[in-house]
């Protein structure tokens, strides 16, 4: 059990928070590692249809922890920059990554801060939920740093590529409603958690098939040309169709009663 996440499985949602609230759920290196441990178990967990990912107390994630930044940035090891098969990312990217890599939807609900790793992090997640008083920066400028979470896969399909840069350069802090219209948070909900709570269990209990296929659509064929794109979305279809779950949702919908779906 880590010291600095909580994993909670209900049902078949999984809720993940970020547990250092005495310091705003800032990142140090054992959170680093055990957000990509948390991932990695429930990437294989087929019984898990949904994950939420947030934090504990009045803040999402404040950034990275300026103890990583000790001795001159001499606590982190020139090995640590390498992939950790058999993912693309490395260990401080897989944070944000591996819920790219979960096949199943993944919300986050912020509240309070998402700074810097902490905004990446959460870009990682299929969905945002943000309380009305959040705040998001990209703001390892201020650390004379590049975002190196995984941004350069999570942020190109959200914002025009000025967007982020004029984000990346200033640093400045923006307020839920500016980040709602940019496009950086997909929701704002008076109770963010209550409201990613509802979203996962209302997706919990749909086809984990077509849940799943979704996902992975969304996610490669956007990076596609209009052949490639065309062919896995058949390549997923004629899989799931007449699969079992498929024919329960259609026989469930029929008999209008609730489907029970296999993982």
């Amino acid at each position: 059990m880590s010291d600095v996440l909580k994993t909670v499985v209900d049902g078949s949602v999984a809720i993940v928070t970020l547990d250092r609230p005495d310091k705003h759920n800032a990142i140090n290196l054992d959170m680093f590692s055990a957000l990509g441990e948390a991932g990695e178990r429930l990437k294989a967990d087929r019984s898990i249809r949904a994950v939420i990912l947030t934090g504990a107390g009045d803040n999402f994630c404040s950034g990275i922890d300026t103890s990583v930044f000790a001795q001159g940035g001499n606590a982190i090891d020139p090995s640590m920059m390498a992939p950790v098969a058999p993912s693309p990312a490395n260990v401080f990217q897989r944070a944000a990554y591996v819920w790219r890599e979960i096949d199943v939807p993944v919300i986050c609900a912020i509240s309070g801060v998402a700074f810097g790793g902490g905004l990446q992090i959460a870009l990682g997640a299929d969905l945002r939920f943000a309380s009305p008083g959040a705040r998001f920066s990209i703001m390892e400028i201020k650390w004379g740093l590049i975002p190196d979470l995984a941004i350069s896969t999570t942020l190109r399909n959200i914002l025009p590529l000025d967007k982020v840069k004029e984000l990346a350069w200033s640093g400045r802090i923006l307020d839920a409603a500016e980040a709602l219209e940019l496009g950086l948070v997909t929701a704002v909900h008076d109770d963010a958690l209550a409201a990613a709570t509802e979203f996962a269990r209302g997706v919990a209990a749909r086809s984990p098939d077509a849940v799943r296929g979704v996902k992975t659509l969304c996610n490669r064929a956007w990076q596609m040309s209009d052949a490639e794109a065309l062919a896995l979305e058949a390549q997923l279809q004629s899989v799931i169709l007449r699969s079992p779950n498929q024919a329960e949702a259609v026989l469930a919908n029929i008999e209008r009663r609730a489907p029970a779906f296999q993982d």
